[in-house]
C-alpha cells in the first residue's frame, strides 16, 4: 500500500480529531459544511477522518489564527472535489458472508497447523479460534 493511500484512509473519529487539532466538533462540522474537508462516512453516518483531513484542519486552524477569514482560506487552499461515494467503497471482489470468512480463516488455521507450516496470519488468527 502506498503512503498516499495510507494517508487517505479514514481512521479517526471526530473525538480523536478534536484532540489532535484542538478544534471543537462544531468547528470541524462547519469546515465540512463549507467544503473545506470531506470526511468519509460509515454506514451509521459517523464521520471518519484521514491523516490528510487532519493535516487540512491544522492548516485551516493556522490560517484562522493568522486572521484570515473563511473566504480567504477557500481561495488559498487548493480546492478538492468531494469524492464520489461509489469510488470509496467499490468492492474489488464479490463480498462473502462473515460466516464464510470465519470458516475460511478457521480452515486455513487448522490446515497450516497439520502441515507443520505457519501461515503469515496464523499468529493473528489464533487469538480468535481457541
Amino acid at each position: 500500500m502506498s503512503d498516499m493511500n495510507r494517508r487517505s484512509m479514514p481512521l479517526f473519529s471526530i473525538g480523536i480529531v478534536k484532540s489532535l487539532t484542538a478544534l471543537t466538533a462544531r468547528q470541524i462540522r462547519y469546515y465540512e459544511d463549507n467544503g473545506l474537508i470531506f470526511p468519509a462516512r460509515t454506514e451509521g453516518n459517523q464521520r471518519l477522518f484521514s491523516f490528510n483531513d487532519v493535516d487540512r484542519l491544522l492548516e485551516i486552524k493556522e490560517l484562522i489564527d493568522k486572521g484570515i477569514n473563511l473566504a480567504g482560506i477557500k481561495q488559498m487552499l487548493p480546492t478538492r472535489e468531494k469524492p464520489a461515494a461509489d469510488t470509496l467503497e467499490t468492492p474489488i471482489e464479490p463480498e462473502i458472508s462473515d460466516k464464510a470468512l470465519r470458516q475460511m480463516l478457521r480452515q486455513e488455521l487448522m490446515d497450516t497447523g497439520r502441515l507443520g507450516k505457519a501461515s503469515l496470519r496464523q499468529g493473528e488468527l489464533s487469538r480468535f479460534f481457541h
